[in-house]
């Protein structure tokens, strides 16, 4: 008998996951964005770019269709500033014990899952990327090396079973006891460059080629390894290895603008608190400085905010502009 899996969190990663699990188990999607989930119904869910699937799966808008509904896992794709809410409308509705496995790329979510039940739950990185392209669509932009994942709780061969079929479906996968090091060396990478990124407006020549922004980096990649050092944890991967192959010629620059820079653009809530934020209240934990950090992240507020008045100004002028006189 297949699997049978339920990925909360359709987009960017969660579709790229969605489609290719679909080849190998019973997959459903759990997604607020109403025109996705019709278009997926209605036509299946479509991935172009570095690799391609079209996946005909169920795709739920509303958590009361998950009543009763029993799952062998649940991938949680979504932004870290949901994961509570998702928790909190999804588990109560679930039948069984699924093993809930995280990938997503902020911090604190592990804590979330461990406090909202005494399910198994697996924590991971992945280096796929990609773009919600559109209802029903998603472009695959980076088809990346193996992501780690193992238990924050539960068994190893819980893990195991789920990267087994990960890799099967062609995203390869490997299962460890303690995935923290990949997990951190992403982590470390994702907390500079992501920011920084969004302060660029995801222009990649300057998130790559200035000799300004690199010292930058490097900066703050310097502080993570020693806050991750602190904490007992040793990164699997050199977090700057894609920014320095990229100035060295060894890889394509990037187009992808970065998914801080695509949400602070259209207005959308940013994770800078899962990320950034995260990374200095942990560094606070073990007492070690990052004053890199501190300065990306208070510009980083201050840039949500300042984005977020403009935005609320110009929606309160047309609203005014549109009403009768």
């Amino acid at each position: 008998m297949s699997a049978s899996i339920l990925v909360a969190g359709c987009g960017a990663i969660g579709g790229i996951y969605a489609a290719h699990l679909a080849k190998v188990a019973n997959v459903t999607a759990y997604d607020t964005n109403p025109a996705h989930v019709a278009a997926i119904n209605r036509d299946g869910l479509k991935i172009s770019g570095r690799t391609e699937a079209h996946a005909r799966i169920e795709a739920l808008g509303a958590a009361d269709q998950l009543a009763g509904r029993r799952f062998d896992a649940l991938i949680i794709a979504v932004k870290s500033l949901y994961t509570a809410d998702l928790l909190r409308t999804l588990l109560p509705r679930l039948t069984g014990r699924p093993l809930i496995y995280t990938l997503q790329n902020g911090q604190g979510n592990v804590e979330l899952l461990l406090a909202a039940c005494d399910w198994d739950v697996a924590q991971g990185m992945t280096w796929e990327a990609g773009e919600y392209h559109g209802p029903g669509q998603i472009r695959h932009l980076i088809h990346g090396s193996v992501s780690w994942m193992g238990p924050a709780r539960g068994s190893l061969e819980g893990a195991e079973r789920l990267a087994e079929l990960l890799d099967r479906a062609g995203l390869p996968t490997r299962a460890t006891a303690d995935p923290r090091g990949a997990i951190w060396s992403k982590f470390i990478f994702n907390c500079a460059m992501n920011p920084v990124s969004a302060l660029l407006r995801g222009i990649p020549e300057a998130k790559y080629q200035s000799e300004e922004v690199y010292e930058l980096l490097r900066d703050m990649v310097a502080e993570g390894l020693r806050v991750a050092q602190g904490l007992g944890i040793t990164p699997l991967y050199p977090p700057l290895q894609i920014v320095e192959d990229v100035r060295a010629g060894k890889i394509p620059l990037p187009r992808h603008p970065g998914s801080m820079a695509q949400d602070m653009e259209r207005g959308a809530p940013i994770e800078i608190d899962a990320l950034t934020g995260y990374m200095i209240r942990k560094a606070a934990e073990v007492g070690v400085p990052v004053p890199m950090h501190e300065a990306v992240y208070r510009l980083m507020k201050g840039l949500e905010f300042g984005t977020r008045t403009v935005r609320e100004r110009t929606d309160l002028n047309s609203s005014k502009m549109r009403s009768p006189t």
